[in-house]
């Protein structure tokens, strides 16, 4: 996707902490409400991927009627709900993102290779380590590294039959693009999960799988955005490689 600018990216985000009511407004009562031009509106929409304003009211109601059922929650405290809708959205979206070819790829470049080294940092070290365990459970040997400076030190020591993965929300951790650039140099066949398509590590890499990142945390002062994005795709990724290589039904 294309970066947002300023002006869209507040509008996205007043768009993501309003979405219960975004589906009962026009264009121009969303223009009105954020006080945002309509052209502003538009544009936000084809750069998140839709054609219009139309058609994502219409992507809202639709995953809506499809996913939760609005007796569920509409007699909820309305901020719970929002966080609800929050998090449908951002599996949605990311589910809308997956690239079958990428997939495809990664789980190939898997299947081969001798060994799988896992980078990660923070609170994505999480989904690091359950990526690990269950490429371990499917014989794939596997090592996770989450230290910033061992993670500098063993990505300077990747072999050819070895595969690099890089878990970052926002792609732009420092060790890690350092590593990814270490791995690179060397010919190192690496695979990133982000939710930033601009960013270094993505840039860097042979095969970058996107999710979507909703840009409303629950604790604003710290970075613990969700790594929900990150977890459903690697989830999709252990799957496919049983689904491929695994399963024998």
């Amino acid at each position: 996707m294309q970066p947002l600018s300023e002006s869209e990216s507040y509008l996205w985000h007043f768009i993501q902490t309003h979405l219960d009511d975004i589906s009962n407004y026009s264009i121009i009562q969303l223009s009105e409400e954020a006080m945002v031009s309509t052209a502003t509106i538009i544009r936000t929409m084809k750069k998140q991927g839709y054609d219009g304003f139309s058609s994502f009211k219409h992507h809202l109601r639709t995953d809506r009627q499809t996913n939760i059922q609005s007796h569920v929650i509409e007699n909820m405290d309305a901020k719970i709900k929002r966080a609800i809708l929050k998090n449908e959205h951002e599996v949605v979206q990311t589910i809308n993102m997956i690239d079958y070819q990428k997939f495809d790829d990664a789980i190939n470049s898997i299947h081969r290779a001798k060994k799988i080294m896992i980078f990660a940092r923070g609170l994505t070290e999480y989904t690091a380590h359950e990526a690990q365990i269950k490429l371990q459970l499917l014989g794939k040997y596997t090592e996770i590294y989450t230290d910033p400076n061992i993670i500098t030190i063993i990505s300077k020591r990747l072999e050819k039959n070895q595969v690099a993965i890089f878990l970052s929300l926002n792609g732009e951790t420092e060790e890690l693009v350092t590593a990814a650039k270490n791995a690179k140099n060397d010919g190192i066949k690496t695979i990133s999960f982000t939710t930033n398509s601009h960013s270094q590590l993505a840039k860097l890499s042979d095969v970058t799988i996107l999710g979507y990142k909703s840009q409303i945390s629950s604790i604003n002062d710290y970075e613990v955005h969700s790594r929900l994005p990150l977890e459903i795709l690697v989830r999709i990724l252990i799957d496919a490689y049983v689904i491929t290589f695994v399963s024998k039904d």
